[in-house]
């Protein structure tokens, strides 16, 4: 089996790829890749021409995007149990919650953080609508939580869904709410997640 390579930084998503190898508990390399030029060598361009991190390397295989990472890790290790069975009902949800919160959540907290407000008309015409919706359908997964985004299994979409939500907590970026923070709590019932929560003095 190939080795697994993480292209990453510190301060980039690609800590939500590593808590999660750390959480499958498997081996691979980390190369820390500083911002600016270091992500425009040839060399790294060739991996993701978006010059930017994490980017996964799995033998002749390259995954770029955080989601898309920590989806293509649950199939590959799936016996560790982080993926539904693909003729589950509980896929349906896993798939659901990834793209929604890698696209109109993302979306809109960029927005957001880039203090653009827009009109009802810009809305009807966006991918997110607004922060407010896109944050309010978030909220009403985790209402239905059980107590994970896909039933009693964590999984790659809690992980990927909870360190966005953790992430925001942690600088003050949104309000916890009490369902966030009840999602997060059940989330802390694994170990790597307990001590990620811990060591950035949230629990």
């Amino acid at each position: 089996m190939s080795e697994l390579i993480l292209y990453t930084n510190t301060m980039s998503r690609g800590n939500t790829v590593e808590l999660f190898l750390k959480i499958l508990d498997v081996s691979y390399q980390r190369v820390e890749l500083e911002y600016g030029e270091p992500m425009r060598t040839p060399e790294y361009l060739a991996i993701n021409p978006m010059a930017k991190v994490p980017a996964l390397v799995d033998g002749e295989t390259v995954v770029t995007e955080t989601a898309a990472i920590c989806a293509y890790l649950a199939d590959k290790f799936i016996e560790k149990g982080f993926a539904p069975a693909l003729n589950s009902p509980e896929r349906a949800a896993y798939y659901r919650w990834f793209f929604f919160t890698a696209g109109p959540i993302e979306s809109a907290f960029t927005v957001k953080e880039l203090g653009i407000e827009l009109n009802e008309e810009q809305q009807k015409s966006s991918g997110f609508g607004s922060f407010e919706r896109a944050f309010h359908c978030l909220e009403t997964g985790l209402a239905r939580a059980k107590p994970y985004l896909c039933g009693k299994n964590l999984t790659a979409a809690d992980i990927y869904v909870g360190y966005f939500l953790i992430f925001l907590c942690k600088y003050a970026l949104i309000q916890p709410t009490p369902l966030i923070n009840q999602y997060i709590d059940s989330l802390a019932l694994n170990n790597e997640i307990k001590q990620l929560l811990e060591s950035l003095g949230l629990r």
